[in-house]
């Protein structure tokens, strides 16, 4: 279950923050299923993954955050509605532990061309800060990261390492073990300008 793969990302931590911030690919557990996941600010480490997980190239990756703030990286300036619109979605501190949230991914409007390589022409780029306090330390570390579920295009995601290294063999730099991950993709939505929120992953 979850601990496991949250003690994990504890005990290897070193070498999984030296190979991300070296621009290394690394397949992880993260707040939800095995992630093939790198640096979100570096164009070679996200083609590198489009091209190692054979992912559509029209389809932007979600991408990890530690913080709300990490989005103005991606050249994104919220207003201050939406920044209490993704509070209420990024809770960080659940108020109880049988009141945690779900994950959810939120979808922003991300015009810069600059970002293509991101975006791949959506002009959208889907975010999340995960409530899994271990994660968000290694994010803070790390900078944000792009975080494709571990498989290629079209196959089931990962449910363990082993299934990871079948899809990908030693063109991933990294393997973190976090035991039998068999959690679900997040649930992701639209936050529209108006301020509408839409629905397009439950």
């Amino acid at each position: 279950g979850n601990n496991n793969s949250i003690n994990t990302i504890q005990s290897n931590n070193e070498n999984l923050i030296k190979v991300l911030q070296n621009k290394g690919v690394v397949v992880m557990p993260t707040d939800t299923i095995y992630g093939i996941v790198g640096v979100a600010q570096d164009k070679n480490v996200v083609d590198r993954i489009y091209d190692v997980r054979k992912r559509n190239e029209n389809k932007p990756c979600i991408i990890l955050i530690s913080d709300i703030t990490e989005i103005e990286k991606f050249n994104i300036n919220l207003t201050l509605h939406e920044r209490s619109i993704l509070r209420e979605y990024w809770p960080l501190v659940s108020k109880t532990k049988l009141d945690k949230p779900e994950p959810v991914s939120i979808i922003l409007d991300c015009l810069d061309d600059n970002l293509f390589y991101l975006h791949r022409g959506t002009n959208t780029l889907a975010f999340r800060v995960p409530e899994n306090e271990e994660l968000r330390m290694l994010l803070s570390l790390t900078g944000p990261l792009v975080a494709p579920s571990a498989n290629i295009e079209g196959l089931n995601p990962a449910k363990n390492i082993d299934e990871a290294k079948g899809y990908f063999g030693d063109r991933v730099d990294f393997y973190l073990d976090g035991g039998e991950v068999s959690g679900k993709a997040s649930k992701v939505i639209k936050l529209k300008s108006d301020g509408g929120i839409s629905v397009l992953r439950g």
